[in-house]
């Protein structure tokens, strides 16, 4: 504490040194001018006279951070106007005037009331002037000047950051570059050495140094080793007076980490690792993992596993697994514990990448032996085949062994063997296996053209261990023997011409066989002996499974003969040979001269020599027309005829009955207008009936008693009526017959009496009697008029 108070007034004093140099200087520089000042010619030779100034003062000085119990004075304006009587008035305006900085009106002294930073601010624009005291009048122009803050050292050293992190790889050289770290100081560079800095390390002694005047930090020791230690923490002061006694200072950390090189061989942790598998293990399967380890990290530390050397090479194999750098050891084939118990491997872990400047330090591998040792496990029944292919003669008895299968029991308990048929595999039930020694034998015949090969599978289980159990495929073919006889390959026609010439050939035929080729082709055609001296055709046989008709003769007539029917013998090649006889059906046709076919039918010679195709043509279209013409004809006669039954769309009141009895009378050409066929007196208003046509219909006079012969009108149509309900025919419905006006020109006149005048007629009806049978009951109701007088 003594130190600092010492060094503190040793800096007061060197201030106010410095500012009695810096006084005495300015005024040998700005000396007052003379009282009558200098001349000065203007510009048309007029004497211009400069102003007299009393005082100027260009700059003043004062420490920054004074602390004093009084305001320091920081210097005085003074005007050779002033007597001292009082009169003159200093005014000072600017920069802090009256805040920072006071005058004494009357002396004219500055005095600073506040401490000062030059950090803050390094210097102060002032104006100061006297006036008149009483008016206020100016007794000299204004003058400026500077008020400049003179620096200390009261600022540290400080650092851009608060921490800094570098990396810098392991088994770097000693001086190698890590960072630079930089410090300021916010202190006056040209005033002293308050902002001179200098570097030095506190902490992280003697791995790392820093250059004092750039704060550059390099490594301090060789072969430093990430994998010994990681990271370091160092930390640098920047100093300022140049590092000497009294300067201040900042410091900053550094956290400096080593970066991996692959300066580390991978190394197994044993010499040895024991693995065991089951036999009954897949290819493919896990058996166990080996690791190297290495210190390194990142692609330096990345390791490749690979089998090198022992007896089972063959059957295992190691691949890497990169996110745990293990080795797998796999399953590579099947495994047989009775066959071989245990196996060795030599496995290598090496480096993937390797870097070239520490090749020098050795191999970057290492080996290790795996021994695997193979488990027993119960295992299934083993064929001593993957597969069987057996071979019988179609059409074999049955009971024929066809073959025989073999399984054993790998494990060493040996058990025995018991075989099935799969039936799924034989539906149809062809075959049959023994049990206890696997031979196949056929249940039924076999046919070769039916399935030439018969795929089945076969079961092997164990007696003791139902659950263990094989299945072997096997396939049987059935071999062909010539049981089917050649035949016509298609359904053969042929057409000869009428002129054809002798030994013309007018068709190729060939054959076909069922059985394999061996008992197939070659055919051999021929005719049968009894026809084999033909008259009208003879066979070549091409001797290329084909044979050739031709025309023995010249001259074939089809009003004689249309059609001839030549059999043929086709024999196979088999052992024994089959053969079939096959008839070939040949057309005779006319043909025109070049040897086109013309027509094949017998009948065109009936027709005249002379009638073309076209004529021919012709007359069978007409044929075609009149036929259909008649089938209309028929077809709209049967259409024409009008049903019993009066379907419900139809208005009953267009229906007419027309009795053709009547005859007679010009106007009965008229007989289908309605209007025509009603009474010009009136029209009665009854709806005729179409369907049925009565027997006998009349209508009494009104004011007419029944017959003589008791024949009751109401009795004779209610019976009618009640016949019309009940007959299952008619129309279940009411008619009443209409018989309208007939017309003036008929001989009968009206046979109805719905006309009739009210009164007795006068009209002679003995001619009914005459008229027939039909018209009986009218001659029985109408032909005696004293009967009716009688009964009146």
């Amino acid at each position: 504490m003594k130190e600092e108070n010492c060094l503190h007034a040793a800096l007061i004093c060197l201030g106010v040194l410095y500012y009695s140099h810096a006084v005495a200087t300015e005024k040998m520089n700005h000396a007052r001018p003379s009282l009558h000042g200098h001349h000065e010619k203007g510009k048309e030779g007029q004497v211009l006279h400069r102003s007299k100034r009393g005082w100027v003062w260009n700059q003043f000085f004062v420490i920054e951070e004074y602390t004093g119990p009084d305001p320091v004075l920081v210097g005085r304006l003074h005007s050779d106007i002033d007597s001292g009587d009082g009169n003159i008035k200093y005014i000072l305006s600017g920069e802090g005037a009256g805040i920072i900085f006071v005058i004494d009106d009357k002396s004219g002294n500055i005095h600073a009331t506040k401490t000062l930073d030059r950090e803050e601010r390094a210097q102060y624009t002032l104006t100061a002037q006297a006036v008149d005291r009483n008016t206020n009048r100016p007794l000299e122009p204004p003058s400026e000047f500077i008020v400049k803050v003179q620096d200390i050292n009261d600022n540290p050293p400080e650092f851009l950051h608060e921490n800094y992190h570098a990396n810098v790889p392991e088994r770097s050289n000693v001086g190698t570059s890590v960072i630079q770290v930089t410090a300021s100081d916010a202190d006056d560079p040209t005033y002293g050495n308050s902002a001179k800095l200098v570097y030095s390390i506190l902490e992280g002694q003697p791995y790392f140094s820093v250059e004092a005047q750039t704060g550059i930090i390099r490594t301090a020791l060789p072969n430093m080793d990430r994998e010994a230690k990681e990271e370091y923490h160092v930390v640098i002061q920047a100093k300022d007076m140049g590092g000497h006694m009294g300067g201040l200072s900042g410091t900053t950390k550094v956290t400096i980490t080593l970066t991996d090189v692959n300066d580390n061989p991978p190394k197994f942790p044993q010499s040895v690792y024991q693995m065991s598998v089951s036999e009954a293990a897949v290819p493919g399967e896990e058996v166990g993992r080996v690791k190297a380890k290495d210190p390194d990290i990142g692609e330096n530390g990345l390791v490749a596993y690979s089998i090198i050397d022992g007896d089972g090479m063959d059957m295992f194999e190691i691949t890497t697994d990169y996110e745990t750098q293990e080795g797998v050891v796999k399953l590579k084939k099947v495994l047989d514990f009775e066959t071989k118990k245990s196996y060795s491997l030599k496995v290598e872990a090496a480096n993937v990448h390797i870097d070239p400047k520490f090749i020098s330090n050795g191999p970057f591998k290492d080996t290790v032996t795996v021994k695997i040792s193979v488990e027993d496990a119960d295992e299934p029944p083993v064929f001593l085949k993957p597969s069987y292919i057996f071979e019988v003669q179609e059409n074999a008895a049955s009971g024929t062994v066809v073959g025989k299968v073999h399984a054993k029991d790998p494990d060493a308990a040996n058990s025995a063997i018991r075989y099935s048929i799969d039936r799924h595999t034989d539906l149809e039930r062809y075959f049959i296996i023994n049990a206890e020694d696997g031979n196949i034998k056929t249940i039924k015949a076999l046919d070769r053209e039916e399935i030439a090969w018969h795929n089945i599978s076969v079961f092997a289980v164990e007696v003791h261990k139902q659950h263990q159990e094989a299945k072997v495929p096997v396939a049987i073919k059935v071999v062909d023997v010539n049981d089917n006889a050649p035949k016509f390959a298609a359904a053969y026609e042929a057409f000869v011409c009428e002129n054809a010439r002798s030994n013309q050939q007018f068709i190729t035929i060939s054959a076909d066989d069922k059985d394999d080729s061996a008992n197939g082709p070659r055919f051999i055609f021929s005719l049968p002996p009894e026809i084999i001296h033909n008259p009208n055709f003879t066979l070549r046989d091409n001797r290329d499974n084909t044979a050739s008709v031709l025309v023995r003769r010249e001259g074939f007539s089809r009003q004689k003969q249309d059609l001839y029917l030549l059999p043929i013998v086709i024999s196979d090649g088999g052992l024994p040979p089959m053969s079939s006889t096959n008839t070939l059906t040949i057309r005779v046709c006319g043909c025109d001269s070049n040897g086109s076919l013309l027509s094949c039918n017998a009948e065109a010679y009936i027709l005249n020599a002379g009638l073309s195709t076209g004529a021919l043509i012709a007359i069978l279209a007409c044929i075609v027309i009149l036929l259909v013409i008649v089938v209309l004809f028929v077809t709209l006669k049967r259409q024409k005829k009008e049903p019993l039954i009066v379907f419900e769309e139809e208005d009953v009141r267009e229906n007419i009955i027309t009795y053709d009895d009547e005859g007679g009378g010009e106007e009965d050409t008229e007989a289908f207008d309605i209007a025509t066929l009603q009474n010009p007196d009136g029209i009665n208003g009854f709806i005729p009936r179409k369907d049925i046509k009565p027997e006998y219909q009349y209508m009494p006079r009104p004011g007419l008693r029944p017959a003589p012969n008791s024949v009751d009108v109401d009795d004779f149509i209610n019976t009618r009526i009640q016949e019309a309900d009940n007959d299952p025919t008619a129309p279940p419905y009411d008619s009443i017959q209409i018989y309208g006006y007939e017309g003036r020109g008929s001989v009968a006149g009206s046979l109805s009496s719905l006309e009739s005048a009210t009164t007795d007629s006068d009209l002679d009806y003995d001619y009914l009697q005459n008229w027939g049978p039909r018209f009986k009951k009218l001659a029985d109701l109408y032909g005696s008029k004293d009967t009716f007088d009688d009964d009146s």
